[in-house]
């Protein structure tokens, strides 16, 4: 039997409101994630605002499996009150949850990954999630920072030429 959906809530950390994706928030972070450098690692090219705001109709209509809640955040910290980046988890029935993460090219470095992360992985502890999963290319070191930095560590399973990073929070 699925388990009940998690629905993404406001989130605050020392620093950061993570506020659930709305699709209005599209036109300002087809802005933030317009750098292709972000996409080195992942692939693809950037968004454009009508592509970014159809896939956030998506991604705030939830999963069609019943089993699974997408919960989606923006960035926003409160000393410059606009959008940074991204977190997100895919939580699913087996209390799991992939996390994911990105932070525009011009607020990279000062640690706002790392601090969202570890928001996120915290309320997802607060939840009936028991393991936290990432997949990180092998050469994104940032990336890797934000995952350990958030208590993950990485195991020797790849998938699609990344590795797999996992957070045991509950046995």
């Amino acid at each position: 039997m699925p388990q009940p959906r998690v629905p993404a809530e406001p989130i605050r950390t020392a620093r950061l409101d993570l506020l659930p994706l709305r699709v209005e928030h599209a036109e300002e972070m087809a802005v933030v994630l317009a750098d292709p450098a972000l996409h080195t690692f992942t692939g693809g090219t950037p968004h454009s605002p009508a592509d970014l705001r159809a896939r956030y109709e998506r991604l705030v209509a939830g999963s069609p499996d019943t089993g699974v809640s997408w919960c989606n955040w923006v960035l926003r910290p409160r000393a410059e009150s606009r959008l940074v980046g991204t977190v997100q988890a895919t939580v699913t029935g087996d209390h799991s949850a992939e996390i994911a993460w990105v932070v525009g090219t011009p607020w990279q470095g000062r640690g706002f990954g790392s601090e969202a992360a570890q928001g996120l992985v915290a309320w997802l502890g607060g939840r009936s999630v028991r393991t936290v999963v990432a997949h990180i290319h092998p050469d994104h070191l940032a990336s890797a920072a934000v995952a350990a930095a958030a208590g993950l560590a990485p195991t020797a399973e790849e998938q699609d030429g990344e590795r797999r990073w996992r957070l045991v929070l509950h046995p």
